[in-house]
């Protein structure tokens, strides 16, 4: 047989219609989300087509699960039709079933199975499916339509060629993507593990300690002080009578912010009657997700859940925004889960830390001035540490524009079949 080269590949690309160049299998079974080797959209990585053969399922991943899969065989490409901003799609290389939200499509033979899932994931045709979807809450995208567009091929052989290339060159990016993401992942293990130290041992390595009487906590330094919250904290219980102040919701990593920007459905003053005021310092703890480090400091007068607990210091020789940062921390947090009380368990459950519970708990502190300088030693390094961690998301964002504009251009022919080659 003549060696294939690039230059007797060399042809002009021919267009049909997706439905014709691979049309749907079509084929269903008995099946769910429970039967081995299910293929569910969360196994299926946005953007890169890699399948992920275990991950955790939960009643809100598991997505149109009806009793009923769609079967897949190997050699098929599968393209997932709810939500398709996800891009979720991949190349099949075994026989399975599948999530009936996944197309299942049939690569004619003038198509190479490879080929047509990158050019399934190119970002115009993602963003064009995209466009077509209907339903609000769970937006899907038609077969008519994504059947309707027209996708480029040339001859099998060079398609070949083109999967081959974009199959070498994407590994590298996503091994630079993946490498990148450890470094992230290091950044955040050791911004947690500087504030769980300084906050409990202080700033000051070769400071005396003494044990803190908390199996917990371990040794302290020995001039700090560990008292039950009930010396430290009060509640503050005063309610709303007209509604009209600005309503916050409690969020993760934003903390107190305006409900109507961060919530679509919009509350009138007499949906709020009887909530709880705050105050700026005021610190606020959701009893049900305490153990989650769902806590801030209010910067700005407002109302929040009468569910929700509300603490003043009770002295001013004690700092709220060290007490946050402790609070914070996960040895805090698995304090407030163990002390948490009510039905079930784990996120599921319905578990609140009462105040009573909270109040009986003895936390560290340092005097006022030394808690002031730990908290101004963590806002420097946290700071430091989110300018190296936006410098890694924006290398990220890079790597992954990078990846998308090379498959672009290669399954529309603006790449030299000789530089795929060479």
């Amino acid at each position: 047989m003549t060696p294939t080269t690039a230059s007797s590949l060399v042809t002009a690309w021919q267009t049909a219609r997706l439905k014709f160049a691979a049309p749907l299998r079509n084929e269903r079974t008995a099946a769910g989300s429970d039967t081995p080797d299910y293929l569910g959209l969360e196994n299926i990585e946005s953007w890169t087509g890699r399948i992920i053969e275990s991950v955790p399922r939960s009643a809100n991943e598991i997505e149109g699960d009806t009793g009923l899969a769609n079967v897949f065989r190997k050699g098929d490409v599968l393209f997932g039709k709810l939500r398709p901003y996800l891009a979720k799609a991949c190349y099949a290389r075994r026989d399975g079933v599948c999530s009936t939200e996944l197309l299942v499509m049939r690569p004619a033979e003038v198509l190479h199975p490879p080929f047509l899932l990158y050019s399934v994931l190119a970002p115009d045709f993602v963003g064009a499916v995209n466009a077509s979807t209907f339903g609000a809450k769970m937006p899907r995208a038609s077969w008519d339509f994504i059947g309707s567009l027209a996708i480029g091929f040339p001859k099998i052989e060079t398609q070949a060629i083109i999967a081959s290339y974009l199959d070498r060159e994407t590994a590298r990016i996503d091994g630079l993507i993946a490498e990148k993401e450890r470094m992230l992942a290091l950044l955040e293990e050791k911004r947690a593990a500087l504030i769980s130290r300084v906050v409990t041992r202080g700033l000051d390595p070769n400071a005396p300690l003494k044990p803190s009487g908390q199996e917990w906590l371990g040794e302290i330094p020995a001039h700090w002080e560990e008292p039950r919250a009930k010396g430290l904290f009060r509640e503050v219980d005063r309610r709303t009578e007209t509604g009209e102040e600005t309503l916050l919701s409690l969020r993760m990593g934003k903390g107190l912010v305006p409900h109507n920007e961060v919530s679509e459905k919009l509350l009138e003053a007499s949906d709020v009657t009887g909530f709880k005021k705050i105050e700026p310092g005021q610190m606020v703890i959701n009893r049900m997700r305490a153990a989650s480090g769902l806590i801030a400091v209010a910067t700005e007068p407002g109302l929040v859940s009468p569910d929700y607990a509300v603490f003043d210091v009770a002295d001013h020789k004690l700092s709220i925004e060290y007490f946050l940062e402790l609070f914070k921390t996960s040895l805090l947090q698995a304090v407030f889960r163990s002390s948490s009380k009510g039905l079930g368990t784990g996120e599921q459950g319905f578990l609140r830390l009462y105040t009573d519970a909270f109040l009986s708990l003895h936390f560290p502190y340092p005097p006022i001035d030394e808690q002031h300088a730990i908290v101004a030693f963590i806002q420097q390094e946290r700071s430091e540490m989110l300018h190296m961690e936006s410098l890694l998301l924006r290398s990220i964002d890079l790597a992954k524009e990078r990846r998308a504009a090379l498959i672009t251009a290669a399954v529309t022919d603006q790449i030299p079949l000789e530089e795929m080659t060479g």
